[in-house]
C-alpha cells in the first residue's frame, strides 16, 4: 500500500469499502481482503457519516447477509470505533456547494461534504475519482484499484 495509507491522519471510508470488507464473495476476494486490511490498519482515525451507516445496513439486509440482530450490532460498533458525522445543516449546505463546483451526484457530494465535515485528509472509495483533491485538503483514493 502507498505511504499514504501507512500515514494515521483522520480518514474516512465510504460504503462501498465496508461492504467489500464485510462481505466475502469468490469473485470479490481480492477487494475484500484489501477493504479488511484498511480498516484494520486505519481503525484508530476512521470517519463515516450517518448515511454511509444506513448504505451499509440496507445492503447487507437486502442482501439477507445479516440478521436484525447482527445490524444492530453493527450499528453499536460503528458508533462505539469510529467517528460518525451526521448530515446535519452545515454537510447538506457544503454538500449542495461542493455539487456546484466538482459536478457531485447528490449522495456523493454528501459523502465528501461528511468527510471534510469530519476534517479527514483522505477519502477511502472505489465510486470517485482516485486522485482528486477536493478543497485543497481531501484526497479521494480508491485503494481497491488493481496496480496494472
Amino acid at each position: 500500500m502507498s505511504d499514504k495509507l501507512e500515514n494515521q491522519e483522520q480518514c474516512f471510508v465510504d460504503s462501498n469499502i465496508w461492504l467489500y470488507a464485510l462481505i466475502k464473495s469468490g469473485e470479490t476476494d481480492e477487494k475484500h481482503s484489501k477493504a479488511k486490511s484498511l480498516i484494520s490498519a486505519k481503525e484508530e482515525v476512521i470517519a463515516v457519516s450517518t448515511q454511509v451507516i444506513n448504505e451499509v445496513c440496507v445492503n447487507l439486509l437486502r442482501k439477507s447477509i445479516f440478521s436484525e440482530e447482527q445490524i444492530q450490532a453493527l450499528i453499536a460498533s460503528f458508533y462505539k470505533k469510529y467517528k460518525v458525522i451526521d448530515n446535519n445543516q452545515e454537510v447538506l449546505l457544503q454538500a449542495s456547494n461542493l455539487r456546484k463546483k466538482y459536478i457531485f451526484s447528490f449522495w456523493d457530494s454528501l459523502i465528501v461534504a461528511s468527510s471534510l465535515q469530519a476534517d479527514a485528509r483522505i477519502l477511502f472509495s472505489e465510486d470517485m475519482q482516485d486522485g482528486l483533491i477536493v478543497s485543497e485538503k481531501l484526497e479521494i483514493i480508491n485503494p481497491l484499484k488493481s496496480k496494472n
